[in-house]
Order: structure tokens, then sequence, then C-alpha cells
């Protein structure tokens, strides 16, 4: 049996490997069928990033580039302190070098170009950050400078996590894309073509499944595919992956499969192990979601009968292959949640196939990897973890659902108590109610460490029109619990919303300064709306007083040029938007008017200067549901019992002392109380198989002869075991 190889092509990440090639060799595996999986764009950019590929480099634009800006007219008087210093610096952000640190904080040792001009910044911005992450950050602009130099003298299309994006990005025809590919391969292609080369003669497969998730990794997809047509001939050659689930459903040109012999849509395990069988049995023609040619036409075949796996039957992401001790660690800007993105190596996971909720009108909740919503068992999930720590030695993940359910997150968090895992996690979440303060608590104490949520377009009629399913009180609301519980919180923000007023982006600004203004909020960003054939808003223009620009699709067909009936220029609104952003990240000028922040007349702000603090002074609801569950997350307490008098009676008490990592709780009760409290307390202890309701609690408290239950819930010594760790979920 011939070995199926699986590649990411350049470029996603350099921290960490993009896990779609990890996902399906899981699966291969847990079918006998032999894979081996390769991220080409880190091995470029280790090729590219090293003594050798610098000298190279700096030869390949001496001989190549006439006229230098002044900028690359520096880099290349300074190429001999870049050769020297390259790999030791990559050593350094691989982890494999920490003590340079030191040194690259000192003036004078790395060499500084363009990237370092925004310095005077730094301590700004970096003031509370270690001296690891600083000098991250200072490698990284090292390495943005090489990057500039490479775009102006050696590749124009290069990009640390994109490579010729342009070509790729909603390209309606193929033939700006066709017409590349004819030239002669540039430079960083023929670095990519010689790995490529050398892994195809190692592994000599019979299949080759590019995974391809975003438009920066179309052109080298292309590239490599045309490469192994032209030099391994007998081996069959195929895409799936993000982007051609997205963008290549109405795919009609046939020049494609002059690369590619097969591209398959939505989740890949079914399709790929069709396709393995097909090419072991070329008389078995059964496809699912398939497009191939035949007799020079493209179509789209899918006429098995089998159904697609169940996430509980895909296996555990297997990272074995890749080079998980060599990504790298970079620190681009100094906002909290991106550094999370390109600093640590996560292993990927998802909670869920698709989203739970699924009606927002500007994403594509008409496709499949949305549409179709299949929670994991907690249990299988947290097997999957166990598996992948033993595997990679890596304990931190990233759980990379659309939107994360919170009641799985709840049995995840409980089952990785229960199994006393040390884990580091953290994922995407809507901003809703099920959000309570005890449940981010919870979250917090399993090891989440930040969330990151759509707040959109900070009115609530655009959360309406939007179907985002919240408020903008509830919103703050939900932000304030994951904040005092200690987890970080990002918000995707959205302008140049279908009908959105000039009025509404600026309240919407307003909402958003007085979330950071009262600190619930630590990061966020703001992305300009873009209109997708697949969402509602692109499928029924109509509906939301929007002009789509129509083309003939031939290949890819995803973002839409439109027309907003309301005429307004969205775009004069984003350097404002995003400068007051990155202000209030850092904790400053809240106190600026918000006309401060646009160069051209706004209107003042409707809304009222203590609305967020309004919203988060409402009361909180104390009914407690009969079926919610009762946690206590604390240690075992040291009991004391003692006699206490007055008047002539005494009576027999309890003290209870309860020590957490920081303080020390004491609580005293009725002798009687106290020893039912205590016993309970194991019983309903995170580590126990058994989850106590609140109805089974009152019930083995009145069990016990105990009386009052509801006046001894409410009461002192349990509120205070309420700040302490008694959960209600």
């Amino acid at each position: 049996m011939g070995q199926t190889l699986l590649i990411t092509p350049p470029f996603t990440q350099l921290n960490t490997p993009y896990p779609a090639t990890a996902y399906l060799k899981g699966f291969l595996t847990t079918k006998g069928i032999p894979s081996v999986q390769m991220d080409l764009g880190i091995d470029v950019i280790l090729q590219l990033f090293s003594k050798k590929g610098l000298e190279d480099i700096f030869a390949f634009a001496i001989s190549t580039t006439e006229e230098l800006t002044p900028n690359s007219q520096r880099i290349l008087a300074l190429q001999h302190q870049y050769i020297k210093t390259i790999d030791s610096v990559i050593a350094f952000l691989q982890g494999k070098n920490p003590t340079l640190a030191r040194q690259i904080c000192l003036d004078g040792f790395l060499p500084e170009a363009s990237r370092f001009a925004q310095l005077d910044d730094l301590d700004w911005a970096f003031g509370t950050m270690g001296m690891q992450d600083k000098a991250k950050h200072l490698a990284t602009l090292y390495l943005e400078d090489l990057s500039d130099f490479i775009v102006e003298c050696v590749d124009g299309n290069f990009g640390f996590s994109r490579y010729a994006e342009r070509l790729g990005r909603s390209a309606n025809s193929f033939g700006e894309l066709y017409g590349h590919l004819q030239a002669e391969p540039t430079y960083i292609d023929k670095i990519t073509l010689a790995l490529l080369e050398e892994k195809m003669k190692t592994v000599n497969p019979e299949l080759v499944c590019f995974s391809v998730p975003f438009p920066g990794n179309l052109y080298s997809s292309f590239r490599g595919a045309q490469f192994i047509k032209k030099h391994f001939p007998g081996c069959k050659v195929s895409m799936g992956g993000g982007f051609p689930n997205t963008e290549l459903r109405d795919l009609k040109d046939p020049r494609v499969f002059e690369f590619f012999d097969f591209i398959t849509l939505d989740d890949g395990e079914l399709p790929v192990e069709l396709l393995i069988s097909h090419i072991q049995e070329p008389g078995q023609d059964q496809y699912k979601r398939t497009f191939l040619l035949e007799n020079g036409e493209v179509v789209y075949k899918n006429n098995t009968l089998r159904h697609d796996y169940k996430q509980s039957e895909v296996g555990t992401p297997d990272y074995s292959g890749l080079p998980l001790d060599c990504y790298i660690s970079v620190i681009e800007i100094a906002n909290p949640m991106h550094s999370l993105w390109s600093d640590g190596r996560w292993n990927k996971l998802t909670m869920a196939h698709g989203c739970y909720w699924g009606k927002c009108t500007f994403c594509d909740i008409s496709l499949d990897y949305i549409k179709i919503y299949e929670p994991i068992a907690a249990k299988i999930l947290v097997d999957r973890m166990e598996e992948l720590i033993a595997q990679t030695g890596h304990n931190g993940f990233h759980f990379v659902d659309e939107a994360a359910p919170p009641a799985l997150m709840r049995e995840v968090a409980l089952e990785i108590l229960r199994r006393q895992l040390t884990v580091t996690w953290w994922t995407n979440i809507r901003f809703e109610k099920s959000f309570t303060a005890d449940l981010c608590i919870l979250l917090k104490a399993s090891g989440c460490i930040a969330v990151s949520g759509g707040l959109e377009v900070a009115s609530d009629r655009l959360l309406e029109l939007i179907k985002k399913g919240v408020t903008v009180e509830q919103v703050a609301q939900v932000t304030r619990n994951f904040t005092q519980a200690g987890i970080m919180v990002h918000a995707y923000l959205m302008y140049g919303y279908p009908t959105q007023t000039v009025q509404e982006t600026i309240d919407s600004l307003e909402m958003v300064r007085q979330l950071f203004e009262a600190g619930i909020l630590q990061s966020g960003f703001w992305h300009q709306f873009a209109m997708t054939a697949h969402s509602p808003v692109g499928m029924f223009p109509e509906e939301f007083g929007v002009i789509p620009e129509k083309n003939d699709i031939t290949f890819a067909n995803n973002d839409i040029q439109f027309k907003d009936k309301t005429g307004i220029d969205h775009d004069k609104f984003s350097f404002g938007l995003k400068k007051s952003l990155f202000n209030f990240m850092h904790g400053i000028c809240f106190d600026y008017p918000l006309q401060d922040w646009f160069d051209f007349k706004i209107p003042r702000t409707t809304i009222s200067s203590d609305f967020i603090y309004n919203a988060l002074e409402q009361e909180a609801d104390f009914n407690i549901k009969p079926k919610a569950k009762i946690v206590w997350i604390g240690g075992k307490p040291y009991v004391e019992a003692f006699t206490k008098s007055k008047k002539g009676h005494s009576w027999e008490m309890l003290k209870m002392t309860f020590h957490d990592k920081r303080e020390i709780v004491e609580v005293v009760t009725d002798k009687d109380k106290g020893e039912w409290l205590s016993e309970v307390l194991t019983k309903i202890a995170a580590a126990n198989d058994k989850k106590y309701t609140f109805l089974e609690v009152k019930s083995d408290y009145e069990d016990s002869g105990l009386e009052d239950f509801e006046l001894f819930w409410y009461s002192k010594p349990v509120n205070t075991l309420r700040d302490f760790g008694l959960l209600v979920l």
C-alpha cells in the first residue's frame, strides 16, 4: 500500500502547525492507512532565515537589484551583522536559547532598520512584560526588517503568514493565477520546490493532499502541484481545506485540473478515504463532494451512499512527523490576544463541529462546516487532550471552534479537574448569558486563560439585524464575569455593516470605550464588514439594503464587492477606530472626546456616559434551578470543634479553615450543620465522578435531619464559600 503525503503549503503560522493535516493523519491512522505530513511553510522559513539562507539572499539581491530604497541599502550594508546573528536569534525564538534574551534587549546586539522606528513606544507597550517577551518582540522586528528586504529585492509576494495572497483572494477567474504559474518559479518557489522534491523522493506517495486554508496558501499549492505533475506523473494530487470549502464551490475552469486531479469540499475524512480507495482499486468510482475532470469538463461527484464520520470516530489529531521543536514564537504587536496567536506552541482541537448558534447574518452559515453542528463528548475530548500531551509534550490547547458551546465547556472543565490535569487553553465563544460568574471561575480553574468573541457592532439595533442573539448590556455582564475570574477577553468589532449609520458607528465606539474603561475588555480588533457569498447578506442582499456587483464565476467565489444604499464611506472611519482602540487597550485616553480620533466632523454620541456602569450594577438573579450542578473546587478543610457559651447557655460549634493557593478563609457554624457541610463538600468535590444537583444537595441536607435549608444556603458561612470555590453551574 502506497503512502499518502499531506502538505500544508507556505505560509500559515510560524509558532504552531496549522492542524488540518494532523486531523487528517489522525483519522487515516484509525483506518490503518499510512500517511506522512509536512508543513512546507516552516521548512521554507527555516531555510530562508538561516546563515546560508541569508548569504544566498544578499548575494541574489546584489546581482539582480539596481536601485534600493534607503532602508534596503541599510540592511544590505549590515548584511554581515544579520548573517552573524540569524541562527542564534532563530534558536532563541524556538525556545532553545533563552539566555540570548538579555543580549537582545541590550542596545547594539541586533542590527536595526525601519521596523525599529516604533521603539519609542516599546516601554509603554511592553512595560509590564518580562525580558523574554520584550526580546521576542525585538527579534520579531529584526525578522520583519529582513522580510521587508526580501519583498523589495528578492520576491515581492513574500509574507510570513501568506504568499501571493492577492492572487487567491476572491479571484472569480483563474486567468491571473494561471498566468503567474506559466512564468518561471520565483526565488521562494525554488526553495519550496527543492524541499518538496526531497520529500517526494523520500516518501514516494501515491496521493498528495494539499490542505489550503487561506488565499495566502493557494499560489504555493498550485506551484507545488504543477511540480509534482511534471516530475512525478504517476502520483495523484488533491486539494482540500478552508479555501476550496468557501471559495471553490462554483468551480468551472478546466485549467485547474492541469494541476490537481481532485478538489474536495468540507470535512475531508471520507472524501480522502474514497480517493485512496479509488487509486488502489481503479474500478472504485465512489466520491464524496469531489470535483474532477471528465471528458474535458469539470464535474462534481457526490455519489457515495456513505455518511460522513461522526466526530467521535475521526480519532485524535496526530502531529508526528512535524518539527514541533522548530516552530518560531514571535510577538508582532502589543495586542494581548494576537500575541496568543503567534507566541507559543498550541495543540489544536475542536469541541464541536459547526456552530451551535448558526444564525449570524454576516457568517457563512449555509456551509456544512458551520451549519452541521455536532459536539464531542467531554470524556472523548479530554482523552484526546491527554493523548496529545503524551504525543507532543505540550499541554497548551487552542480550541478552534466557531463558537465553543457553554454547556460543553463546563463538562470539559469538570473532566479536566476530575482528572487533575494541568493544561492551558483558550477558545472562541459567544457572549451569551450562560457564562455566569461561577461558570467563568470553573473555566479558569480548569486552565482557561482567554476567550475571544464577537461584539461586532456595539448597537442593539444592529446586533438584532445581525441576529447575534446578544445585547450590549449582556456582553458587558459576561465580559465582567470572565475578567473577574481572571480570564482575558478579546472582542471582535465590526464597522460598515449594511444600513449602519455614522451615528451608530460613533455610538459603537463609545460603547467600546466604556467597556475598556470599566476594565472588562482587555483586547479588541476592528474589522470592516466583508460580504461573502455563503452568508445571508450575500445570498439575500436586497433584505439588507446592499447592491452586489455581479461577476461571472469560473474559479473562486466568496468575497463580494457591493454598494451600501446608505452611500456612507465606511473606509474613512478605519484609522480613527483603530487608533482609539490601541490607546484604550493600554488604559489611556478614555477622557478624550471621540471627535479627537477623527480628522473630519462626527456627530456627538447618543450613549449616556454611564451606560456600561449601569449595566454592571444590575442585581444578579439569585434563584437557583433545581437541576443546577453544585461543585466544590476548593480543598479539604481543617475542622475544629469548640464550645460557645452565652448567658449560662452553651452549645457546640465547628470552625472550618480552608486554604487555597493565596489565602485562608475561616467558616464558623453550628456543629451539626458544620459536620454536614464538611461532608457534603467532599461529596460535591470536582474530583468526583458523580455531580450533585441543587435539589440533591437540598435533599441530602434534609435527610440529615436538618431544617431550613434555604436559610442555611443563603447564610454567611455558605456565602463565604460561594466566594471561595462553591459553584452553582
